[in-house]
């Protein structure tokens, strides 16, 4: 085996003392020396460093040694590098060098190393060091050799026993094999036996991280922060070795669980629907709900504006799998279903996973699923959010809806799907179905064998398939436990869909109910990839193993569900062999079949070899211990049974088919096993075949460890199982899947490692993130060459082939992008950077997750009495073998704890987060071939047992158990210190709590501390004599894990369970000094774990010390297993003596409890801490009695303080001494400060004391007291600053501060400057109005204050417009720095540059717009945007932008009461019986003098100086509420009829009779005055109620607001300052204080210099200089002399101001959510709103601002229809064929249908020409600001009132061919929106379809603003492809007047009286046949046919006469015959 050798020996020339530690790395892999302590110049390591390679050393490659400083507790400092090609070692195999080191610069520095390099190629003996290469054992200090004694003990039976014949080659000691730990080769005893020599073959070709030397790994400290792993929170997860895997802390299983959703649609609006002169209704169904809008009449572009909301419960991902589907249905009424014009739909996963959960006025597009050649059926314009618990849906801000109607660019699809989705055929083959389980009871079948005489397999199954809302089936095969389908379902639906899963569900054909035998979710984007070089989705034929219930067929079975998919599946149900394709289809071929129904079609077999070659598996599990059996179970034997498949299910396992053919397995079986035995080596081939799988222990009765748990004894003889199986070998997937596994698990270790070091502050965590980025991309590369094997593979299907390509891909570029964000990775770009590596994290668990099953899932079950109990699944691919070991499993070979689940629902809730069993449990499962390493990762030190009838070949037969005859004894330390913010599982809101501490089968528990949440035990647990059976030196890497549960006293009944952490012990051996670094050990955190939620933090620390032999029998030992005695070995006394000692109870009152020893426990100090007791709010009745004189105790480490008693609690709930301090002892480091707990108390009649609720400050460091730092700018006291200030408020308007987030510090200047601020306007409006002349500067009498509050929405938008630009820059100049880095220049050159090209940028830019923009506006220059003074708008609460005005008063809330078992803990809500008012302050003791000397120190305030006195003081408050948005809906109709409902301490305004009809976006434009009393009435509720006729109204949700704090804050939030001073109009000032007399107080009160306002507009404060304004305008125009501007300067400024500068509250509106305690976490919409609050000893404000809503304005539009040209022709003429039209027109306003005006009929037109002269007049009410029309009406006949509408002002005109008999015709139309349309053409020839297709490029008019307007405008309507056509052209004529001037002028409609239009003058033959039918008939016949008529005319008269002839001839006849006398 190939390997080389580095033998470090010294690095000399060292600079200083200290502690040095050298890195030494090869091909990526680092190996760390010993630490080499307190060294000078020269650092002697001596150790050896050994890499085992696969491939030859290549000349060119690298060594690299690093030498660093080392500090235990900073990162490493690095003193130089070495780095050497190896060419040389290549070439002659053998060097010895000493060379100097290089430092950063690449500048050679003094320090050199010397070392040795050998490499041994092929050729070399293999594991054994040639000649007594390096037998110079390193000497030791004391010029004694040391031996590990542990280890010479440990050699007598490693394995599986000794061949007594073989010499033990003196004492050399052999290589174990790579992978355990390379330092254990130096261990001389430590001898491999050799018959193992020969399996060296398979050596892993690089040995993972975690295969790395351990002794390394444990030295204390981070050694390179890069690379090694800090003890973090989550220490036991990090700690991981080679023997043990993690164990996992989450117990509870997350999924199955039902949680709240609600998804909420609004369905604005419909367009371009197919069809003419429909009345269309949208349809929104999810699931099995359905919900309809209103219908709209006639019209294909309706507008609804309607709100739906669905509520559901059900589990995550069966929300997630429901369909919502959007259908427009055509003249649906109660009699008809009415016609479908098309549906859209989506998955509800699809939405959850937007931004935001949600789509928000995007275009979803309806297509025809019974034709699916017909193209796009139109639009509907929807939002759809969906909310889980918890999730707030930012709704982006509504104010007019002036985006663009771009439908193509706002299409309702995810990122990344294309507009135009074709339609495909989804074909998924069912084969056949093998191990299904018996579905019937077999008494009915033994009935029907005795009379049938044959015997039937009890299962009728079939296959159901539900893809996007449809479901096929197969065929059901009657009583077959291995049914043959060979049948395919076709599913026909749009591509890519967006529906991401596919069910398949076995199912039992039943004839009262089927019920499902097992499920399997595809899911599409795991078995198809969209990216350039993707494929369509192809899965298999593979076979998808099934899980669920347990096997035995009971009539109820309780874990039905798990058989439907929900929860994770208990055991083996059956598999499928299935596979997937997809077809797109070419919808234009003719014999295409156009209807979506689901089909099913018979496909021909396939062969056997298709998925794969059968192989034999073998899987093997030892049971090294079960421990925590629950003790319910504690009394019967108990015994384990492992299962793969349904091998080894010994009670419900395989059904045999009944049919009598043989089964084809055990043909192949046979075949197989000849094959075995002719390739195995003698000694194996002897019983190969009667090999008989054990899978289960021996029954074994338990024993009892304490109250709750009971242990197996199983000592030294640990049971064995082991199971022969066959399966395809599909190997590959599952090691590629390991591999990416892997790499994603030491990624995740890394980033919580990163994430810990940032929380705890610790140095460098950049360091550590480069570290983890190197070693993604080496795992990346890595897999990227190893993952290209076995490809040509029997049984590969085209996904696997494919997923291969599309995983090397992007672990290539991942690699990649590793490498690069690594140069990137700066101390000041952690954060974003950790960001961007867990999406890799995410995208590697994605891949990795393999959708072709192979080896069915491994299950663990406790059996008791023949009955499962509890079980454990254990994935295969963790357990599966490969000879290279980045593909082994992660649990293969390995010890690892499993903990045992209850199965399905049992296991939710308190009953799943009790252990049922934890087991020690060794796994290995691989090919048979490769069986003879099954044993090698198990600790070392046993004997196998065979099974007694195993005959001769005893070797190859397995053991059943093993027996281990070396055991070693240690003594476990555990030091309980603390424990914090633990679970309250008391009423009181505490706990009691105590824990219990279990190791192996020990177990202790703490001593019970009451009523604390907090419980600081201090307390040591010794546990003696604890024994652990195997090698000692590998129990020091791997000890097993301790288990801290930690439980709730109660007085009655058992304990109860509040969490549970896992903790990992630090080991010393017998012949280590216990000493630094590891020793004593540090307190550490343990996250404590409740199911899956977190109930809290564990302080502590483990050690585990082993106890020494006696020396005598070591000697002995030795000699036997060397045959030679070393004289002097160092080994201390036998017995405990060695121990650290242990010292004495110190605290005689806590009995024989003893302390946690001084080294481990926090180094103290002393630190005062001031307490500010302000008040108590909202306190709840106890026990129903009121709280009347409560008192507040404060405790932090067994001291504390109390506060005065509050004498009456309803007369004034605060204290009336505010400051007291106590002094305590607390650990110096921050991070362990012990909580601080805050207890109310009521005080009773008779001494009694009444626990109220209590709060735990858990972290105290926002508290600390710091002293100011002179330095910092704040406080320049040098020289005056002049704040640069901008007097025209429209500028400073754009040079806003954009916070990017509330987190975040970064404030970005974003200056413009007004050339290019008018540029951006200009862009701005020149999208929205084209080419439109905007009015001057408005009118003052005009603006009110919804001007300004729309401005302000306006200034919101391009806000955040701002900071998106913003971040771009940030992001711009970090892409500099990096290049910077790259290339080494100084950033500020760069930067120099960069703004360069920035600014060049920027003007070509600027350039390129001014010419669009002339080319746009034709020639006309537009001004500046009007400028309106404005407000904020916060679209979030005013406390989340202020801190919650805890500046300093904090608000504390108070529990009491259990705490909710939800997740998340979402009910704490409901425990909060008060809250306290106050706040913190500590300080180390002494403090500086400088504080307590400055002027004016109270010293009873302590640090709370200058704060108000807290007496009651009397409030005007004044609410105002503008409007409400997405409010839920309340009534049935899906609307609500809301008011407000406004509470103050007892004061209540029901604005009821104000409610407003069927809104759920209510603007109620109101104010309300309420005067109050702080302290007593503080909490502001706002309520939004809905009003109902009959019974009591509802709560939709209200809002709290703490108005105390806002009252005190320093922020000033009681009335917001606005932006300009003004004494009248809409922007008046409203404080009753003027600008100049706040700044007055405010100077007085923070203590500064000023306000001195100077000559020339100037103002000085403290040092700061302030221009502004001087002069105001009165009501009257008159100009005065002013220094409120100046004043209102400073003020808008005033964070500047040093010291005590902070932001004052400007005006404003913020937003807040609106929530209802029935539906916790979930917003039932928002409300926009503010408050107002005059202390009332002050002058009194001014009257209220108005803000009551703009009454609409009334309009009149006037719409002449001159003419028509163009109409086609609809009639052909009953006479003359040919074509004509009757031609009229038609208009609406929308929204107005039934309004509807025609003009009178033009006949028979043939031109398409047609005259009128008509007039339309439409009355409507208009809101400017909003563009809406309003409308009010009656909803229904039923209504009680008028509901109003907002709609957007579009007019319809229509032309139709009029029809007497049948229905008219509707030829064509055009929508008009009247604030953008394109101006008419001016003759009928320039009218043209591109009016309407190229609409946004066209200028656009607005109707409104030029009044009148005529020209010629399109009808158009939609062929059968669905093109627009040209169907007609109008000449027509707008005029809007207002009311007041229709009144003066009226006009008549059509063409009455007054002002009437003259006829039109149309041609003769315009007229209708039914009227005047000759003239009609006439006309047109005399102009075809006049040659005809005269022709036709003499023929008839010719005809009349003959046929007279003819008539009178007879009688004339006769008359002259037989008339004699005639």
């Amino acid at each position: 085996m190939m390997a080389l050798m580095v033998h470090l020996k010294t690095v000399a020339h060292l600079r200083g003392r200290g502690d040095r530690i050298a890195k030494v790395t090869f091909r990526g892999l680092p190996f760390y020396s010993r630490v080499a302590e307190n060294c000078d110049d020269v650092a002697h390591f001596n150790e050896t460093f050994r890499w085992p390679i696969a491939s030859r050393l290549d000349g060119n490659e690298m060594l690299e040694i690093q030498v660093y400083n080392y500090s235990k507790v900073f990162s490493n400092r690095l003193v130089g590098t070495f780095c050497m090609v190896l060419q040389k070692v290549a070439e002659e195999g053998h060097l010895e060098l000493t060379d100097t080191l290089i430092d950063d610069n690449n500048t050679s520095i003094k320090t050199n190393v010397t070392i040795e390099i050998r490499y041994q190629s092929m050729d070399g003996t293999v594991g054994v060091w040639s000649d007594g290469e390096f037998l110079d054992v390193p000497d030791d200090r004391d010029g004694m050799f040391a031996f590990e004694t542990d280890s010479l003990l440990s050699g007598q039976s490693h394995g599986s026993g000794t061949s007594p014949g073989r010499s033990l080659q003196g004492s050399i000691p052999t290589f174990r094999k790579a992978g355990k730990g390379v330092f254990s080769a130096m261990k001389l005893g430590k001898i491999k036996i050799s018959k193992d020599d020969h399996k060296k073959g398979d050596e892993p070709a690089i040995l993972d991280m975690e295969d790395l030397d351990r002794k390394a790994m444990r030295l204390a400290g981070s050694l390179d922060p890069d690379t090694i792993s800090l003890a973090s929170v989550t220490a036991v997860t990090t700690n991981v070795s080679n023997k043990r895997s993690k164990p996992d802390i989450k117990m509870e299983p997350s999924s199955g669980r039902p949680v709240d959703y609600q998804i909420s649609i609004t369905v604005v609006e419909a367009r371009q629907l197919i069809g003419l002169n429909m009345d269309p209704v949208v349809c929104v169904e999810i699931g099995d709900d359905k919900k309809y809008t209103s219908m709209k009449e006639s019209t294909n572009c309706p507008y609804y504006n309607e709100y739906f909301v669905f509520d559901f419960h059900v589990p995550p991902h069966v929300m997630f799998d429901k369909i919502i589907k959007l259908s427009v249905i055509h003249s649906k009424n109660l009699l008809r279903s009415g016609t479908l014009v098309g549906t859209f739909k989506m998955d509800v996963g699809t939405v959850y996973s937007q931004p935001e959960h949600q789509f928000y006025h995007k275009w979803a597009i309806l297509s025809d699923p019974d034709d699916i050649t017909a193209g796009c059926k139109g639009y509907i314009k929807c939002d759809i959010a969906v909310v889980g618990k918890g999730d707030n849906i930012k709704t982006p801000h509504k104010a007019n809806e002036t985006d663009e109607d771009d439908i193509e660019g706002n299409l309702l699809l995810p990122e990344g799907i294309p507009a135009e989705r074709q339609w495909a055929r989804f074909y998924v083959k069912i084969y056949r179905a093998e191990g299904l389980p018996k579905m019937n009871t077999s008494i009915m079948a033994n009935v029907k064998k005795a009379f049938i005489g044959e015997n039937r397999d009890l299962v009728d199954p079939y296959v159901q398939v539900q893809f996007a809302g449809q479901k096929g089936k197969t065929s059901v095969q009657k009583s077959s436990y291995e049914p043959i389908w060979n049948e395919q379902i076709v599913f026909t639906e749009l591509f890519p869909p967006l529906c991401k899963r596919m069910k398949v569900q076995i199912r039992d054909s039943d004839k009262v109910n089927d019920v499902a035998i097992g499920t399997h979710f595809v899911d599409l984007r795991k078995i198809s990839n969209d990216g350039d070089k993707g494929f369509l989705p192809t899965m298999g034929p593979a076979w998808a193993n099934m899980y669920g219930s347990t096997r035995q067929y009971t009539l109820m079975d309780e874990h039905q569900d798990l058989n439907e998919g929900l929860g994770e599946g208990v055991s083996f149900r059956a598999r499928l062999l299935l596979s997937i394709a997809v077809e797109i289809l070419d919808t234009t071929a003719p014999e295409i079949m156009s209807s979506t129904e689901v089909q099913v079609e018979g496909v021909s077999n396939i062969s056997e070899s298709a998925t794969g070659k059968i192989d034999e598996f073998f899987l093997f599990g030892s049971f090294l211990e079960a421990t925590m059996i629950d003790r319910k179970i504690g009394d019967k034997t108990i015994s384990f049974e492992i299962t793969i498949g349904n091998y080894g299910n010994q009670i419900d396992g395989v059904s045999k088919p009944s049919s009598a053919k043989k089964k084809k397995k055990d043909g192949e079986n046979e075949e197989e096993e000849n094959e075995l035995i002719q390739n195995s080596s003698e000694d194996e081939a002897d019983e190969e075949c009667d090999l008989v799988s054990v899978s289960c222990t021996p029954p074994m009765k338990p024993v009892i460890t304490d109250r709750n748990y009971f242990h197996l004894p199983y000592f030294a003889k640990k049971p064995c199982v082991y199971i022969r199986s066959w399966w395809q070998d599909q190997r590959r997937r599952l090691y590629n899947s390991n591999m990416m596994d892997k790499i994603a698990d030491k990624l995740e270790e890394g980033l919580n490692d990163v994430q810990e070091i940032i929380k705890t502050e610790k140095a460098f965590p950049e360091r550590r993130l480069r570290g983890v980025l190197e070693d993604l991309s080496i795992g990346c590369s890595r897999f990227v060459t190893l993952a290209n094997k076995d490809v040509n593979q029997a049984g590969r299907t085209k996904l696997d082939r494919e997923r291969l390509k599309s995983c090397m891909r992007e672990m290539d570029s991942m690699g990649q992008q590793a490498k690069q964000i690594r140069t990137q990775v700066k101390k000041n770009t952690v954060r974003d950077k950790l960001k961007l590596v867990q999406n890799f994290l995410q995208k590697l668990r994605f891949l990795a997750d393999e959708p072709q099953h192979s080896i069915p899932d491994v299950f663990v079950w406790m059996m008791s009495n023949n009955k499962r109990i509890a079980y454990a699944r254990i994935p295969s691919k963790d357990i599966l073998y490969s000879i290279v070991d980045e593909e082994t499993g992660k649990d293969c070979g390995k010890v690892k704890a499993v903990f045992l689940k209850l199965p399905g629902k049992k296991g939710f809730g308190p009953a799943g987060w009790t252990v049922q069993a934890k087991l020690e449990l060794y796994l290995w499962l691989g090919l048979n071939k490769q069986r003879k390493d099954f044993l090698n990762g198990l600790p070392n030190g046993f004997e196998e047992i065979k099974a007694a009838q195993a005959g001769p070949g005893l070797q190859s037969v397995p053991p059943v158990s093993l027996v281990y005859n070396m055991k070693q004894v240690f003594q476990l330390r555990a030091h309980m210190y603390q424990a914090r913010s633990l679970f309250a599982a008391d009423s009181s809101g505490l706990s009691d709590p105590f824990a219990r501490v279990f190791f192996s089968t020990h177990s202790q528990v703490t001593e019970v501390l009451s009523e604390t949440l907090c419980p600081t035990w201090d307390q040591l647990l010794v546990f003696d004599d604890v024994e652990l059976f195997g090698e000692a030196s590998e129990l020091r890497d791997d000890p097993p894990i301790i288990v801290v549960e930690i439980y709730d006293q109660d007085t009655v009944g058992k304990a109860e369970f509040i969490g549970r952490t896992f903790a990992k012990p630090t080991i010393k051996m017998c012949d280590e000094h216990y000493g630094p670094p590891r020793f004593p050990p540090q307190l550490e955190y343990y996250q404590v774990y409740r199911g899956n939620c977190t109930a809290g933090e564990l302080l502590a620390a483990f050690e585990l010390l082993q106890i020494p032999f006696d020396e005598e029998a070591i000697r002995r030992a030795l000699i036997a297993v060397h045959n030679f005695a070393v004289p002097q070995i160092k080994i201390g006394q036998g017995g405990r003596a060695d121990l650290p000692p242990l010292e004495g109870p110190t605290d005689s009152e806590r009995g024989p409890i003893l302390p946690v020893p001084l080294g481990i426990r926090p180094v103290l100090s002393r630190y005062r801490i001031e307490v500010l007791f302000w008040g108590l709010r909202d306190l709840k009745r106890i026990n129903l009695a009121q709280v009347d004189r409560p008192r507040v105790d404060i405790e932090c480490a067994g001291r504390g303080v109390q506060s005065v008693l509050i004498q009456n609690y309803k007369k004034n709930p605060n204290f009336s001494i505010l400051v007291k301090w106590f002094e305590v002892d607390l650990p110096e480091n921050e991070l362990l400060h012990p909580p601080l707990n805050i207890r109310v108390v009521d005080c009773r009649a008779f001494g009694r004391y009444i626990l109220v609720g209590s709060h735990a400050v858990t972290s105290l460091r926002r508290f600390i007291y710091s002293t100011p730092d002179k330095t910092s700018n704040n406080w320049a006291t040098a020289g005056d600053i002049t704040v640069n200030m901008d007097s025209e408020p429209s500028l400073r308007k754009m040079d806003t501060v954009v916070k990017l987030d509330a987190t975040s510090d970064a404030v970005v200047k974003v200056d413009m400057t007004e050339e290019e601020s008018d540029k951006e306007k200009k862009k701005k409006k020149k999208k929205k109005k084209g080419g439109m002349d905007e009015d001057d500067e408005p009118d003052e009498r005009v603006l009110d204050w919804w001007s300004k509050y729309f401005a302000s929405i306006e200034t919101l938008k391009e806000t955040l417009r701002a900071q998106e630009m913003a971040q771009a820059e940030a992001e711009e100049r970090e892409d500099l720095e990096i290049a910077a880095e790259a290339a080494d220049i100084k950033i500020d050159d760069l930067l120099l540059k960069g703004s360069k090209t920035n600014q060049k940028s920027k003007e070509k830019k600027g350039s390129k717009d001014k010419k669009k923009g002339l080319a746009a506006d034709g020639s006309e220059k537009r001004p500046v945007k009007a400028k309106v003074d404005e407000l904020l708008v916060y679209n979030k609460e005013l406390e989340s932008e202020y801190g919650n005005f805890e500046d300093w008063l904090h608000t504390f809330n108070l529990y009491r009461g259990k705490a909710g078992d939800d997740d998340e803990h979402a009910l704490d809500d409901d425990r909060i019986v008060g809250r306290f008012k106050g706040s913190l302050c500590m300080y180390k003791l002494p403090l500086s003098e400088e504080i307590t000397r400055e002027a004016g120190f109270d010293p009873n305030m302590g640090m709370f100086q200058s704060i108000p006195h807290n007496d009651p003081i009397n409030v005007l408050v004044r609410v105002f509420v503008v409007r409400a948005t997405d409010l839920h809906p309340a009534d049935i109709n899906g609307k609500a009829d809301p008011y407000i409902v406004i509470k103050l301490g007892k004061s209540e305004v029901k604005d009821k009779e104000n409610y407003i009809s069927k809104q759920l976006n209510p603007v109620f434009g109101k104010s309300f005055d309420i005067e109050a009393t702080f302290p007593m009435e503080s909490m502001l509720t706002v309520s939004v109620y809905d009003w109902d006729l009959v019974g009591t109204d509802d709560l939709i949700g209200e809002t709290k607001i703490d108005l105390e704090n806002r009252f005190y804050s320093k922020y000033r939030a009681t009335c917001g300052i606005s932006s300009n001073y003004s004494v009248h109009g809409y922007n008046v000032w409203r404080d009753p204080m003027k600008p100049s007399q706040i700044l007055a107080k405010l100077c007085k009160e923070g203590k500064i210099d000023g306000p001195h306002y100077g000559p020339g507009g100037k103002v000085k404060v403290a040092n700061r200089i302030f221009t502004g304004p001087t002069e105001i305008e009165d009501e009257n125009g008159l100009k005065k002399q002013t220094e409120e501007h100046l004043a209102l300067t400073v003020l808008n400024h005033w964070e500047e101001i040093p010291r005590v500068g902070c932001k004052l509250v400007p005006e404003h509106v913020e937003t807040r959510p609106l929530l209802n305690p029935d539906k916790p976490g979930i917003e039932q919409g928002r409300i926009e709103m503010w408050v107002d609050m005059f202390p009332m000893d002050m002058p009194a404000p001014g009257p209220a601002i108005d803000i009551s809503p703009r009454k609409p304005k009334r309009y009149e539009l006037r719409v002449i229809i001159w003419n028509t040209d163009e109409v086609i022709l609809e009639d052909d003429d009953y006479f003359t064929g040919e074509k004509s039209s009757d031609i009229f027109v038609r208009g609406w306003l929308k929204g107005q249908q039934e309004d509807k005006q025609d003009t009178d009929v033009h006949y028979h037109s043939l031109t398409g020409e047609g005259n009128f002269n008509w007039r339309f007049v439409f009355p409507f009410d208009y809101l400017m600001a909003e563009e809406k029309i309003v409308i009010s009406k009656k909803e229904s006949m039923f209504s009680w009132d008028e509901t109003e509408y907002k709609i957007p002002p579009r007019l319809t005109l229509q032309v139709w061919d009029a029809d007497h008999f049948s229905a008219d015709d509707f030829l064509g139309a055009i929508e008009l929106d009247l604030n953008r349309f394109p101006r008419g053409a001016k003759t009928a020839k320039q009218c043209s379809l591109d009016m309407i297709r190229n609409e946004h490029e066209l200028p656009t008019i607005s109707i409104f603003k030029q009044k009148r307007v005529k020209g010629w405008w399109p009808f158009v309507a939609r062929d059968e492809n669905d093109e627009m056509e040209l169907t007609g052209k109008v000449e027509a004529e707008l005029h809007l007047v207002t009311a007041e001037e229709a009144e003066k002028s009226p006009v008549g409609l059509g063409r009455n009286e007054p002002d009437p239009l003259e006829k039109p003058n149309r041609p003769s033959s315009s007229m209708s046949w039914l009227l005047s039918p000759v003239r009609t008939m006439c006309i047109l016949a005399w102009r075809h046919y006049k040659l005809h008529c005269v022709v036709l005319l003499a023929a008839v008269l010719g005809l009349l006469f003959l046929g007279l002839l003819f008539f009178s001839l007879p009688s004339e006849l006769s008359h002259k015959l037989f008339n004699p006398a005639g």
